[in-house]
Formats: structure tokens, sequence, C-alpha cells
């Protein structure tokens, strides 16, 4: 989005708070079940993970620590924690989360730095393809959403972000380090 159109703080915050974050929701815990399968699937409980832009509720940590995971959160409204960013994870989830990045290469170098060798991070977000009719998708809706993706800008995050693998499963985007 053209940087003069973006919302500021209060009005981000204000449409945030509107998101029906409810960890009991069971359409919510399926709309997140692809991320929370990966983890399930990928690494044990030994293993240290972050919700990066948990929201108020995260319901991909209430899941995973339900199983014994142990899963940190950080949110810049709403689990504002900056020393979670200066340790490594074993693998990281951003559900709904990297179309709100207002800089996606700093955002995107972050996650990596903090990523360990070997790891994954795992994005939930609607990806823009040729058969999108931009003029009636849903998803530019939301004046929050500034940055949108098509899998030529995933695989440019890939490369430049030196992740030797990715997949793309409908809205399931798997960066592995």
């Amino acid at each position: 989005m053209n940087r003069a159109t973006l919302p500021d703080r209060e009005a981000e915050l204000s449409r945030y708070k509107e998101h029906n974050n409810d960890v009991n929701d069971p359409g919510y815990q399926n709309f997140v079940s692809p991320i929370v399968e990966s983890v399930l699937r990928d690494y044990s409980t030994g293993h240290d993970g972050l919700d990066f832009g948990c929201g108020p509720g995260s319901v991909i940590s209430k899941l995973l620590s339900d199983k014994g995971y142990r899963i940190n959160q950080y949110d810049p409204y709403f689990s504002h924690s900056p020393h979670l960013l200066k340790r490594k994870y074993d693998y990281i989830v951003c559900c709904e989360v990297i179309e709100h990045f207002y800089n996606p290469y700093k955002e995107f170098a972050l996650l990596r730095k903090i990523l360990s060798v070997g790891s994954a991070l795992y994005c939930m977000t609607d990806i823009l393809t040729d058969k999108t009719d931009f003029g009636k998708w849903y998803y530019k809706n939301d004046k929050t959403h500034v940055f949108f993706y098509r899998h030529e800008t995933l695989a440019w995050i890939g490369e430049q972000f030196g992740f030797r693998n990715i997949s793309v499963n409908n809205r399931l985007i798997t960066f592995c380090g």
C-alpha cells in the first residue's frame, strides 16, 4: 500500500480489537489447524516455538500448550515482549500476520535471524494469484492488510533469506531453514 494510506497505530489497534479471537471457538481452531497439525507433525514438546503476531488470544498457542508444547507469544500490541525476539526458536508460527507487515523485508529478516538453522517458519495468509479478481477480493478490504503475496514473492523471500525449501498448501506457507 501507499505509505500515505497506512492506518495509524490507533486505527490499527482498533481494527485488531474487532477480531474475534476466542480460543475456544471450534471454527477458529479448525481455521488454524493447518499450522497446528504441521507443528505437531514436525516438532516435539522438547522444541521451543514462537507465536509471532499472536493477537489478544492465540488459539495456536493454546492448542499447542494443551499438548505440552513450549510456545512463547509475541505481538506488538497484545504481548509486547521484545526480549523474546533476542533468542532462537525451533519453529515460528505467523497466522494471518504477514499481510500486516509495513516493512516485509525487515520483518522476514528478523524472523530468519531468530529461527534456528534447519527449522521452520509457518505462515498463513491469502495468496494473490492471476485468478484473483482484485476488485472483488475480500482480503484487500481490511485496511490493516497492507502487503499481499504472490507465489513469486514467496520464492523471492525464500531465496533472499536463505530458506532451503518453501511449500505452499492453500493458505499455509512453510519456509524451511
